[in-house]
């Protein structure tokens, strides 16, 4: 296997970087250099930082140690305290506060050897208002939330990996509108120490990338576990249940079309496709997602509640406010929907290796002002169960369109090899 450099270091994806990099082919520093000069060309359309400082970047590169991640540049979403860094949550409230030390997924970033090339652009406190990053595939529309410069800069070509965090869509959405990976693990995979919490049962730390095998790479090395290598051919074809979710009616005619389409395309790919949907009892996670999502963020806003309300925007204060006035037995019913829900979907799932559903409504919403509907995302997350978004084709305004792969809790490197066999069916 040829290990040429390309002439566009940008272009590499985070594996084969790398590769180069150990077999001393490659230079952090110069890998670093390449996507400075992207950014100082691509990011004043993108706006996908809240901090970037390309003097700190550059030095922090000369530092890179030797690892899994070695050398790769990374971009933080601000919802994850940086030691070197702000860390402002996409809220006035926090504006250039700075932690005394990183988060538990930037620190062990580090250790594998990744670099944090800034911090990039959170709605507010994940949750609400939506900051001022643009489509990179067209900036007139939104690039979805609340992990927006994280999949803006990944698909603009502003760093190779980027973390993400997920409540209801924030990883799966704003992956898929941005024509990139995006790879939300099993629950409490990769440590929560050190990121602003909003809503303890559901938060999510995931992973943005190019590519399914750079999201293995990336969220193995951080969480410590081995989830393989899905670029490895496997020894069968998948059995997929195509499932439409309770979500339905909420799919754009470009998405009936996509999963259509991709339905034909696995079976003809090999791979066993029947359709299969959720039980009706599910259909409760629709309701109780919100309840608790919104009571558990206005416990966790207490302090800034409390001290700076006026700094909270008044749509924020309304979903607060909603939360706060969910009695005792409704909190008891939804989490016993949740616990419920999650106890059954292993029987969903009894004769297949993972769903396949959509990740998105439709293509990217147009305008800056709503990050888009995560209607096909807040069932898995409260399931807690892992799911990946794979570029899927674009729409009828040449949007991007993503495909959702969604597994058995704990199910992630599965759910990751399938993931890049359903990308490489249906491209």
């Amino acid at each position: 296997m040829t290990h040429a450099l390309p002439a566009d270091l940008c272009s590499l994806t985070a594996t084969r970087a790398v590769r180069l990099i150990s077999d001393g082919k490659l230079r952090a520093e110069a890998l670093m250099e390449a996507y400075l000069d992207h950014i100082l060309q691509r990011d004043p359309s993108v706006l996908a930082f809240a901090h970037f400082d390309a003097a700190q970047a550059r030095a922090a590169a000369t530092l890179a140690r030797p690892g899994p991640l070695q050398g790769i540049p990374v971009g933080v979403k601000d919802v994850l305290d940086t030691a070197d860094m702000p860390s402002q949550y996409g809220s006035p409230i926090w504006a250039r506060w700075r932690p005394r030390a990183d988060s538990a997924p930037v620190a062990w970033a580090r250790a594998a050897g990744g670099v944090v090339i800034g911090k990039t652009v959170t709605t507010e406190f994940a949750t609400r208002t939506p900051g001022a990053t643009r489509n990179p595939v067209n900036a007139g529309h939104t690039p979805g939330g609340s992990s927006s410069g994280s999949a803006a800069g990944v698909g603009a070509g502003l760093f190779p990996l980027a973390y993400g965090t997920q409540t209801a869509g924030s990883v799966i959405r704003p992956a898929a509108f941005c024509g990139v990976v995006g790879y939300k693990p099993t629950f409490g995979t990769i440590s929560r120490f050190g990121m602003k919490i909003m809503a303890d049962s559901l938060d999510t730390i995931g992973v943005m990338a190019r590519t399914v095998a750079d999201c293995a790479l990336f969220a193995g090395a951080v969480s410590g576990r081995d989830l393989g290598d899905p670029d490895s051919k496997p020894d069968r074809p998948p059995r997929i249940g195509i499932c439409q979710s309770p979500a339905w009616s909420f799919a754009a005619p470009e998405t009936r079309t996509l999963l259509a389409r991709v339905t034909t395309g696995l079976g003809r790919a090999g791979a066993s496709v029947t359709p299969r949907e959720l039980p009706d009892s599910f259909s409760a996670l629709t309701d109780a997602h919100p309840i608790i999502m919104n009571a558990e963020s206005a416990r966790a806003l207490g302090w800034e509640l409390a001290h700076h309300p006026e700094k909270i925007s008044e749509s924020l204060r309304e979903r607060m406010q909603f939360g706060l006035n969910q009695s005792e037995a409704a909190l008891r019913d939804a989490y016993a929907v949740f616990e419920s829900t999650q106890r059954a979907f292993p029987d969903v799932l009894d004769d297949l290796d993972v769903l396949v559903t959509p990740s998105a409504p439709g293509e990217a919403p147009n305008g800056l002002g709503w990050t888009g509907d995560p209607a096909f995302n807040s069932i898995w997350t409260s399931l807690h169960v892992p799911s990946v978004t794979v570029p899927a084709g674009s729409g009828p305004n040449g949007l991007p369109l993503g495909i959702q792969i969604v597994g058995k809790r704990g199910d992630d490197r599965a759910v990751l090899a399938w993931a890049r066999w359903v990308e490489a069916a249906i491209a």
